[in-house]
């Protein structure tokens, strides 16, 4: 078949990302407590998960894709309600992909072990640790003003990339609907109420969603944007010859760099990455109308947001699984030996580079 995408295709993609996302020892990587990596490492990592099929992108594709995942993420993270609800909306999330693997009792076993490990590792903390947790992931993605159409349709992010906040429906749970002042004494009496207008038509929540296994999460953020069947397309806000307002990457060698590469190597020596059988070759995705509105758009990129990213096949043979092994040795030793200084500047600069 050419160019032809079938619901056997789409099942068998789906099948072999998710079960490379969810493999045990990746999980196992994430779920230890570590500084947030950066976005070339993040970026890194989303290519070896978007190609742990049969499915192939260009870089202007993977681009597209990448824009539209982060926003959609960041539009989710900014307007949960409350903190916790970052939780809820993972839930929905893990809910989504488990639909897609509902025929893979195997796969499904490896999203449900991740949803019990979330439970423990989250359900516990407080609710100044989700603010912290919310306020690191809106850091993350400060920057990032990337135009997607349905959100623009939606009138939910401005022309310039930036979402605009609701000042309408239900409040958080636990709160109250604005619209009323108390006042008490220094006894901590109810002396006086006072009532004002809000601008906004505000609900109160019927109920919390549930931060169980299975159950109704209530919450909407984190389900299908896709109403109704549209096409989705990012656009760089502004000029994009105009990148002086977007804040670049510290040049900087980074001191946990090298540390950084390690994780990285640990994590992609966890992914097992399909190889098409026999003569097999694949298939092309192409998130574009036309081959050449995808090379236009891989040549218009502004510099800065242009992913260059190392193709690291270490995962497929054994003897590259044992150079990985000895790579990874070397860079855990504490003080650099003899002559390994310029291997170590290498591979620094290799990070530099992703």
């Amino acid at each position: 078949r050419v160019d032809e995408w079938t619901d056997v295709d789409r099942k068998r993609v789906m099948n072999d990302i998710i079960s490379t996302m969810f493999n045990r020892k990746f999980m196992e990587e994430l779920f230890k407590p570590q500084e947030l990596y950066s976005k070339k490492a993040l970026r890194t990592v989303y290519d070896r998960l978007a190609h742990a099929s049969i499915m192939r992108l260009n870089q202007a594709s993977m681009d597209k894709l990448y824009d539209l995942m982060t926003m959609a993420f960041k539009y989710q993270v900014l307007l949960c309600p409350r903190p916790r609800d970052i939780l809820l909306v993972t839930f929905n999330h893990l809910d989504a992909i488990k639909d897609f693997i509902y025929e893979s009792p195997a796969i499904l076993n490896q999203v449900d072990e991740t949803f019990r490990q979330l439970i423990e590792t989250y359900n516990c903390l407080p609710d100044g640790e989700f603010q912290l947790i919310r306020q690191t992931l809106l850091i993350f993605f400060q920057d990032m003003h990337i135009r997607v159409s349905i959100f623009l349709k939606d009138k939910v992010q401005n022309s310039n990339g930036r979402f605009v906040l609701p000042i309408s429906g239900p409040v958080p749970w636990g709160t109250e609907v604005p619209g009323l002042i108390r006042i008490f004494n220094h006894k901590g009496v109810e002396v006086k109420r006072t009532e004002f207008t809000t601008a906004g038509n505000y609900v109160t929540p019927q109920r919390e969603g549930s931060f169980e296994l299975y159950g109704d999460r209530v919450l909407k953020l984190g389900t299908n944007m896709y109403s109704v069947s549209r096409p989705v397309e990012t656009h760089m806000a502004g000029s994009s010859k105009n990148v002086a307002s977007r804040a670049k990457e510290n040049t900087v060698p980074n001191p946990l760099a090298k540390e950084e590469l390690n994780f990285l190597a640990r994590l992609l020596g966890g992914l097992d990455i399909q190889k098409p059988a026999g003569g097999e070759t694949g298939f092309r995705l192409n998130l574009f109308t036309t081959d050449e509105e995808e090379e236009h758009a891989a040549q218009t990129r502004p510099e800065d947001l242009s992913y260059k990213v190392i193709n690291i096949k270490a995962t497929q043979e054994p003897g590259r699984r044992a150079e990985l092994s000895r790579i990874l040795g070397e860079l855990e030793v504490a003080e650099p030996r003899p002559g390994s200084a310029e291997k170590g500047e290498d591979l620094l600069a290799l990070m530099d580079g992703l």
